[in-house]
This record gives structure tokens, sequence and C-alpha cells, in this order.
């Protein structure tokens, strides 16, 4: 597929998406949803991990409002459902980890696809708005789900209702995300926190991420029951034999498992 509104590359086992309409800010069209959705499949199959972020000064500043003729004429509901929904489901279920690098302003659904990586990685200078009720609308693009689970429900109603801009600094410090580089490192830091997962057991991965995103919804029996299988496959793979080969042999481990 030719993208036009990001950049996809290939590099070795890093897959990077890179949002790739600075002169707005990275904002989101149908277009660009469409391409990331496609690009999430593609680096899922070549890759080893993938990382969604963007150029210029902005991460994502949220829905291009320009998308559209008149706001009258917009179907929210319509544009949630068989746009936004597909590239969301997409990255959530992608079966290599994820990292979003968050290198400046993450606004509106902006922020939300931000927060639908495995782990968010920002820049110091980097912050994160929850925005919609500026203009008459709750948070979406999974934002109703990612913050009361990653912030709590007092800090994720405030966040909302206020619509305030989140430091990446409070947002570390809130459990929004894992960590915040000061911007002259964050290139590099971020590559190499790649490097080190592309390097990874990928499918104790794909397990991990399973088994977290499940705990929310079990109670304790079905959880140990959940993690006693997911063990019980990750101890049959190649990468538990070289892992523990490893270990006793005092050297590196070499993962190869997909």
């Amino acid at each position: 597929m030719q993208y036009q509104t990001i950049r996809l590359s290939i590099r070795g086992d890093v897959g990077v998406i890179t949002l790739n309409r600075p002169e707005v800010r990275n904002a989101l069209n149908t277009q660009m949803r469409a391409e990331i959705l496609h690009a999430v499949k593609d680096a899922e199959n070549q890759a080893r991990v993938l990382v969604i972020t963007g150029r210029g000064g902005a991460f994502c500043s949220g829905q291009d409002l320009g998308d559209r003729a008149t706001a009258d004429n917009v179907d929210l509901e319509r544009t949630l459902r068989d746009e936004y929904e597909p590239m969301l489901r997409a990255i959530y279920d992608c079966k290599i980890p994820t990292i979003s690098a968050v290198n400046g302003a993450a606004a509106g659904a902006g922020a939300n696809l931000a927060l639908s990586a495995d782990v968010v990685i920002a820049s110091e200078s980097a912050v994160f708005l929850q925005a919609f009720s500026r203009i008459g609308l709750i948070p979406d693009a999974g934002g109703t789900y990612w913050l009361p689970r990653q912030i709590g429900f007092a800090k994720a109603m405030g966040a909302a209702l206020f619509a305030e801009p989140i430091s990446a600094a409070q947002a570390v410090e809130w459990g929004m995300i894992w960590e915040v580089i000061p911007d002259d490192e964050f290139a590099e830091h971020w590559n190499g926190r790649a490097a080190k997962l592309a390097a990874g057991p990928t499918q104790a991965y794909h397990s991990i991420k399973t088994a977290l995103r499940a705990s929310y919804d079990n109670d304790l029996t079905e959880q140990l029951n959940l993690e006693a299988r997911l063990q019980g496959e990750c101890g049959k793979t190649r990468d538990f034999k070289e892992g523990v080969m490893a270990f006793m042999e005092k050297r590196p481990a070499k993962f190869e498992g997909r």
C-alpha cells in the first residue's frame, strides 16, 4: 500500500509508524485512520515490535475538524464505529508489543490513540489533553476506557470535565504513561526501548498482554487458571528453552520465536 498521511518503516525487527501531516499537527482524517489500520497489520507481520510516533512538533492533535464540509453533517457515531474502532482494535490486539513515542502534544483522539499502545513513552515537552468537552463532546477513541483504568475514576473525571493539559511529568506521576524522557534524549531512548522489546520473547509478551488485560474481568480463580494455561504454552516454546539455557550459561538469551 502506498501511504500518504503516514510513513511506515521496518528497521530490522522494529516497525515504526510516523504520523505524517505536520501541517495540521498530525490531525486524524479518514485516510489517515485507514492507513494506520493497514500499517499496523503490515508491521505485525514483518516486525517484532511496533512504534507509533508523530512528525514535527506534535504527536497528534486529534480529529481533523476540517475533514468534513460542516460540523452539522458529521455522523460521529458512524465515524467512531467504522473508522476509529478498527484502527484502535488493530493496535490493542496487535500480537507484538506496541509503543507510543509521544513527541509533543497529544490531544483529543490523538491522546487516546497514544494510550491504546501497550507502553507510552513521552518527551518532556509532551502534553496530553482530553479536549472533547471544549467542543461539546465526550472523550472518545477509547478515552472513557483507558483513562479510568490507568489513572483512576477521580482523575479521569477531572481530565474529561475540565479539559486541562496534563504534562508528561504529571502523566507519569498519575500512572497514565510509562516514562518521560528529556527532549534531547527522546528519539535515542525510544529507539533503544523498541530494540530491547524486538530482541525479546514475542510469545511471552503476547501472553503478558492477554493475562494483564483479562485481570480486570476475572476473579482470582479465573485469573490463576488463565495464568496456568498461558504459562504452560510459554513453557513449550523455544524461547523458554533458550532463556533457561542462557541463564545457566550466563550469557544473553537469543530469542527467535514469533
